[in-house]
């Protein structure tokens, strides 16, 4: 393994400048190009992206490149993964021949396939677990030592082709079947085709081994497989604004704050566990209308693009049937008279068909309480300590009491006190969680629109974009018969 050094060249960050430059250079050219760049390239429209060979110390600044599938960032001098969290949709990452020592920054990258990591200064395959769509892995020339570390990969189940040349680990005379044993589904090695001879012998060789440590991946992924199903429920409560209210938890949370409460909680009939189950339940059910009226908003705006495009196709259908070998008549005109007349009569027409597409486009543009429960609870425990205190009066209380609670029964302005403090604690307590419902629902919503309204903002530009391309090509059409004629 070799390293990258400094050389004479200034290291560089990647910055607005570079991405600017190298999208430039690398996407379309001549005339296409040329109109990209009069138009502003938008960085989230590129799908590929070569950053190698720039003397790049550190990653920033791709956050715009939200599209991007394919990142090239090979020969640089890079010694950190980082700022890769928005490239959720990359699936192709060379980060080859740089400095890098340590694998992290790559969790969300869930859709990746091809990793290369090849010639750097890692010493432990790690930090890879969401990584799950893996099927080229390249980390030769670095610093892997362990037989048992390339064990961790067993987890990548499309992982196909593996590189581990030039590691320390592949001096281990065990290393060629260790690797076919516990790796069965590779098919390539360091370049070369694992034949069913070698996946023979490795089995053999480590078959014991093997059971012994499927058994213990069978009950680590039985307890991984519940502990997801807990979270996917916890998540979905989550969306909805409701977790953990399915069960005592707010109503403990308000007693464990109150003073009174380990007294209170001893009369019978104050556990009011269902208001919290209520409000889970009540929540729960505004959820998945929520959501339905959402899919509803979307299958709208859906059916209105559609109807939208089919009305421009038939008024461009329309333009193109009237206007059939218009610029052949035109030419065969033998009166200038009449070439003029007709041609004015065509530029007239395109001006109708930008006015039609436009006033068409602009028509898509302009279409396009849990205090009370507490309040219940409270009058409720309210008359609950009533009568429990004329039981006690009367001698007539049936259920075991501790003293320090008997002790809140000597008069009714003790216990009604008693019962107004916890009452005020308990208000704060939903208050605070009142609000935390408030502020996440609007943010969403916020979130919502915003998602909705920058999408129409982009498709209506490119729209316009289209529209006026297209009608820029229909007087290049006219130009070009003009300089013809002359």
């Amino acid at each position: 393994m070799t390293s990258r050094l400094y050389d004479s060249i200034e290291p560089n960050v990647i910055d607005e400048e570079m991405l600017q430059k190298a999208v430039e250079e690398q996407g379309p050219q001549e005339e296409a190009g040329q109109l990209a760049k009069k138009e502003g390239i938008n960085f989230k429209d590129v799908k590929e992206l070569q950053l190698d060979f720039r003397n790049i110390l550190k990653i920033d600044n791709l956050w715009q490149f939200e599209n991007l599938t394919k990142l090239q960032l090979d020969n640089n001098i890079i010694e950190k993964i980082e700022a890769l969290d928005s490239l959720v949709h990359l699936v192709w990452l060379d980060l080859s021949f740089n400095n890098i020592e340590v694998i992290e920054g790559l969790d969300n990258l869930v859709k990746l396939q091809d990793l290369s990591l090849y010639n750097n200064r890692i010493s432990v395959i790690e930090n890879l677990d969401s990584l799950q769509e893996l099927q080229i892995f390249s980390i030769g020339n670095n610093n892997i030592r362990s037989l048992e570390n390339v064990v961790y990969l067993r987890k990548f189940k499309h992982l196909r082709t593996l590189n581990l040349t030039g590691n320390p680990v592949c001096d281990n005379e065990a290393y060629t079947l260790y690797i076919a044993a516990y790796l069965p589904d590779l098919v390539y090695l360091d370049f070369r085709l694992v034949d069913e001879n070698t996946r023979e012998v490795a089995f053999i060789k480590y078959q014991y081994s093997i059971e012994e440590l499927k058994q213990g991946e069978y009950v680590a992924s039985l307890k991984k497989d519940a502990e997801d199903a807990k979270q996917k429920e916890l998540d979905y409560h989550k969306a909805a604004y409701v977790e953990y209210l399915n069960g005592p938890f707010l109503f403990d949370s308000m007693y464990t704050e109150d003073p009174e409460a380990a007294k209170l909680i001893y009369l019978p009939g104050t556990r009011f566990v269902e208001t919290c189950e209520n409000l889970f339940d009540y929540g729960l059910k505004h959820y998945e209308k929520r959501e339905a009226e959402v899919a509803l908003f979307n299958e709208c705006m859906r059916e209105a693009l559609l109807d939208n495009q089919e009305q421009g196709a038939k008024i461009l259908e329309a333009f193109e049937t009237r206007n059939h070998g218009v610029l052949d008549e035109i030419q065969s005109f033998s009166s200038t008279q009449l070439a003029e007349n007709k041609l004015a009569e065509y530029n007239d027409d395109i001006a109708k068909l930008l006015d039609s597409l436009m006033t068409l486009e602009m028509q898509l543009v302009d279409q396009l309480e849990c205090r009370d429960l507490e309040n219940h609870h409270h009058e409720k425990l309210l008359e609950i300590a009533i009568n429990t205190l004329e039981k006690i009066v009367k001698s007539e209380l049936d259920e075991e009491m501790p003293d320090d609670v008997r002790m809140l029964f000597v008069d009714k302005d003790t216990i009604v006190n008693a019962v107004n403090a916890s009452h005020d604690v308990h208000l704060l307590k939903i208050d605070n969680r009142e609000d935390e419902i408030v502020t996440k629902a609007n943010s969403w919503a916020r979130a919502l629109i915003d998602k909705v309204h920058k999408s129409e903002i982009d498709r209506n530009r490119n729209r316009v974009m289209e529209i006026n391309q297209y009608i820029d090509h229909l007087h290049e059409e006219l130009d070009n018969m003009d300089s013809l004629e002359q």
